[in-house]
């Protein structure tokens, strides 16, 4: 009998979640609840943390779960380490349903950095305006450079003083539109983006809004993971929890 865990985070995990429900796959969500308002989901739903890859494998142990969908946001590196982990303890198959990363096309004017610290790094030393695209979780690395503007994107209103001296908080939850993000950019005059290679449609819309303004966006790329079984549909997920886990694929 089939029972999957689902790590979710992203678009593409709720849209697991109601193919799962809608198809009555034993499945339970989980997230890590960073954010005030999450997406509702028609499953059973768990959140918070698992303590580590040997918590996780002491849960799918105790939850008799069958396979794991790793849906989590591509920079939820940790979370996927330690499901790789925690399943390859445990023996239970695991695959990541993953978005695609983005891909610079003619016009775009983009600057691969390889982590946080080479997005703060890449900042011009002129006062600039700059759209950060990174989520609220580290936006205190760029207090070093207080003498830019900030504008942030951010799901949820901040609670207290932003940890920037110099920066505004639009409150917007996705998916964007390019003219949406273009009157965005053009109002608060922005000079350049950073943004995280998160991949998918639903933030694309800020990197095609840069194109045709001709903005410069930094673009921070994945952090490496291990190897690991792979998805990019639904079609490909159901295929994957169809297989018998003796069978070892």
């Amino acid at each position: 009998m089939t029972r999957v865990l689902l790590l979710g985070g992203t678009s593409e995990a709720s849209q697991l979640s109601r193919h799962f429900a809608t198809h009555r796959v034993d499945a339970v969500f989980s997230y890590a609840g960073r954010t005030d308002t999450p997406v509702e989901q028609p499953l059973p739903t768990r959140v918070g943390g698992f303590g580590g890859a040997d918590g996780l494998a002491a849960y799918l142990s105790a939850e008799s779960i069958t396979h794991v969908v790793d849906a989590t946001h591509p920079f939820a590196a940790q979370m996927s380490r330690n499901a790789i982990s925690a399943c390859a303890d445990t023996n239970t198959p695991l695959c990541a349903f993953e978005r695609k990363p983005w891909e610079a096309g003619e016009g775009d004017d983009w600057t691969h950095v390889p982590d946080l610290a080479g997005a703060v790094a890449a900042l011009p030393e002129e006062p600039s305006c700059i759209f950060l695209a990174i989520g609220r979780q580290n936006l205190g690395a760029f207090a070093v450079k207080p003498w830019h503007h900030y504008v942030l994107r951010l799901v949820d209103a901040p609670q207290g003083k932003l940890p920037l001296p110099d920066a505004e908080a639009v409150i917007a939850r996705g998916p964007f539109t390019e003219d949406g993000d273009r009157k965005l950019l053009k109002s608060r005059r922005v000079n350049l983006i950073v943004a995280k290679n998160s991949g998918g449609s639903g933030a694309r819309a800020k990197l095609d809004a840069a194109r045709s303004l001709g903005l410069p966006v930094i673009l921070i790329d994945r952090p490496a993971l291990p190897p690991r079984r792979t998805a990019r549909s639904v079609a490909e997920v159901m295929a994957f929890l169809a297989h018998r886990a003796d069978l070892g694929v």
